[in-house]
C-alpha cells in the first residue's frame, strides 16, 4: 500500500499536526517483493511468448473495463498488476511474438527493458542541464556519425520516431533554403515556393512533415517508381527541371531506404549527384532499412547514404530497441542549432553549475520534456555490440529470401514484389483474389498463428510479411505459408 496524508496529536495534545502526504510506498519490503513478482512475470511473458497466440481478439468485457470513472481512491499495487495481466499483457499488438510480422516493429530485448525500468526510476530529463544521461545520448549521436561516415561536427537527437525526424529534417532544410529569418517572419515573408520531391513508395509521414512545417502538402511533388519500386531518377530530374521553369523553388529531396511497402531502397548515389548538382537537401528517410549500415552484407547496397544532409531512423525497429527510440542526424550541426535553439530567459545557460553543459538537445529540435530514450539504446549497443545486431539485420533478410523460395515454389502462391531486403509480399492465388486475401490476413490474425498486414501492390491486394523480429526464424515463415494455404484453401471451396 501507499502512505498517505496523516495527523497526530502534538505533545500538548491541543492541534493535530500534518505529515505531507508522499506517493513513495510506506511498506518498501512489500513493495520490493511486488516488484520483484511483477519483473518474474513480464520476463517469464518475453521467455515463453511462443506459447503465446502472437494476437487475440479483444473481448468486450475487457474492453468495458477500461470505459471507469475517474478513480478517487487508491488501488492497490498488486491488484493492479493482476489487471495487467489479465486484461493487458494478452491483448496487445503482438510484437515480441516471432510471429509477428504485420508491420516493421522490432522485437524488444530483456535488457532493453531492464535499461527502460532504469531510465524511468531515474526519471531524466534530457531538455538541458549538465547532467550524464545527456552524456550518454552524446556517445549515441558519436557512435551513430561513425556509423554513417559523418562529420564529427554532425548533430543527432533521439525522438518519439521517424515521423518526427523527418519533420525537423524538413524544418532544417527550410532553414538552409530561406534562411534564419523565416523563423520569425514567416515563409510568406520571402515570397517564395519551396517545393520538396520523393517516390510513390515513401511513407506519408514526408508528405505530414511538409503540412506541419507549414509549406503545404501539394508541394510535395510524388515521383513515380521504376520497375524495383525505387524513385525513377529522370522523373525526378524532369519534375525538378518543371518547378524551376513555373519559378517555383526545388529545396529538398527525400529518399528512401527501405519502402513501407516492399523495402525498397532508392539509388541514393544518385539522388545524391542531383542534389549536389541542384544545390537541394537531400534527406534519407531510413526508419528501418538505414541501420542496414550495420550489416556488412546489406551495407554496400545504401551507397551514397554517407553524402545525406540528413538521415532518420528507428532503433526501436530493426536494432530491437523498445520503444520509443527515433533519431535525426544533420550534417551540419550548427544549421540545426540555428534552426531550433532559443533565447528563452528560463533557458539561460552558465558556465558552471547546473545550467552549464551548452549547446542542449532542447537547441535541436521542438521538445522541452524528453525521456532518457538513449539509455535503452547505449544497453542495446553496448551489451550486443554492432556485429550481433548486425547478424540479427541481415538474418532477416535471409529469412525474406528464404520465404521469397517458398512461395515461387508453391503453386498456390505468387510473389507480388521483389525483395529487396525483408519484406515480402504475395499473395494466395484465386478468383476475386483480393477479398480472399483480405479475408486471410484476419483469419490468419485472428488464429494466433501469425500476424502478417496487407498493402496494395500494383492495383492488387497483397499479404505483406514484414520479418525484422530478432526471435523469428524459419519454422515461424514455415507456419505462416502452411496456414495462408489452408486457410486460402477453405475460402476457395
Amino acid at each position: 500500500m501507499f502512505a498517505v496524508a496523516e495527523t497526530s496529536v502534538t505533545e500538548s495534545g491541543s492541534q493535530p499536526r500534518s505529515i505531507p502526504p508522499t506517493l513513495d510506498p510506506a511498506d518498501w519490503h512489500g513493495f520490493r517483493a511486488q516488484a520483484h513478482r511483477m519483473l518474474d512475470d513480464i520476463l517469464d511473458y518475453t521467455e515463453h511468448i511462443r506459447e503465446r497466440p502472437v494476437w487475440q481478439p479483444i473481448p468486450q468485457s475487457v474492453r468495458d473495463s477500461f470505459r471507469q470513472p475517474l478513480p478517487q481512491k487508491p488501488t492497490g499495487l498488486a491488484s493492479l498488476h493482476h489487471i495487467f495481466m489479465r486484461d493487458i499483457l494478452p491483448y496487445s499488438v503482438g510484437n515480441v511474438h516471432p510471429g509477428f510480422m504485420g508491420w516493421v516493429h522490432g522485437g524488444g530485448t530483456p535488457a532493453g527493458m531492464l535499461a527502460e525500468m532504469l531510465a524511468a526510476g531515474l526519471n531524466a530529463n534530457l531538455a538541458g542541464r549538465d547532467q550524464v544521461p545527456i552524456e550518454v545520448e552524446r556517445q549515441v549521436v558519436q557512435w551513430v556519425r561513425e556509423m554513417f561516415g559523418f562529420p564529427d561536427t554532425a548533430s543527432g537527437l533521439f525522438v518519439t520516431g521517424t515521423s518526427i525526424a523527418n519533420l525537423i529534417a524538413v524544418l532544417v532544410a527550410r532553414t538552409a533554403a530561406l534562411g534564419g529569418g523565416v523563423r520569425r517572419q514567416g515563409i510568406a515573408a520571402t515570397g517564395k515556393r519551396l517545393v520538396a520531391y520523393t517516390s510513390m513508395g515513401a511513407h506519408g509521414c514526408i508528405a505530414q512533415a511538409m503540412d506541419l512545417a507549414g509549406l503545404g502538402i501539394d508541394m510535395l511533388r510524388i515521383v513515380p517508381m521504376n520497375h524495383r519500386y525505387q524513385i525513377d531518377i529522370q522523373a525526378l530530374e524532369e519534375a525538378i527541371a518543371h518547378d524551376r521553369n513555373a519559378g517555383l523553388t526545388p529545396f529538398f529531396i527525400a529518399g528512401s531506404a527501405g519502402t513501407v511497402d516492399v523495402g525498397a531502397i532508392d539509388n541514393l548515389t544518385a539522388l545524391a549527384d542531383i542534389a549536389q548538382r541542384e544545390k537541394l537537401w537531400f534527406h534519407v528517410d531510413g526508419a528501418y532499412g538505414a541501420l542496414a549500415i550495420l550489416a556488412p552484407d546489406i551495407a554496400p547496397r545504401l551507397a551514397g547514404i554517407e553524402r545525406a544532409d540528413s538521415i532518420a531512423f528507428d532503433f526501436h525497429k530493426w536494432a530491437q530497441v523498445p520503444y520509443d527510440a527515433g533519431f535525426v542526424l544533420v550534417r551540419d550541426g550548427t544549421l540545426h542549432h540555428a534552426a531550433f535553439a532559443s533565447p528563452a530567459a528560463y533557458l539561460r545557460r552558465e558556465t558552471r553549475g547546473m545550467a552549464a553543459g551548452s549547446p542542449w538537445p532542447c537547441d535541436f529540435g521542438p521538445d522541452q520534456s524528453r525521456g532518457f530514450r538513449a539509455l535503452k539504446t547505449w544497453f542495446t549497443i553496448q551489451l550486443y555490440g554492432a556485429r550481433k545486431l548486425g547478424e540479427v539485420i541481415s538474418n532477416t533478410c535471409s529469412l525474406a529470401q528464404y520465404m521469397k523460395e517458398c512461395i515461387e515454389n508453391e503453386p498456390a502462391l505468387e510473389l507480388l514484389a521483389p525483395v529487396a531486403l525483408n519484406i515480402v509480399c504475395f499473395r494466395y492465388r484465386s478468383q476475386n483474389a483480393d477479398e480472399v486475401n483480405r479475408d486471410i490476413v484476419a483469419d490468419l490474425q485472428e488464429s494466433g498463428i501469425a500476424a502478417p498486414s496487407t498493402t496494395t501492390i500494383g492495383g492488387r491486394l497483397a499479404i505483406r510479411a514484414a520479418i525484422v523480429n530478432h526471435r523469428t526464424n524459419r519454422s515461424d515463415i514455415d507456419a505462416l505459408i502452411k496456414a495462408t494455404i489452408a486457410f486460402g484453401s477453405h475460402r476457395k471451396s
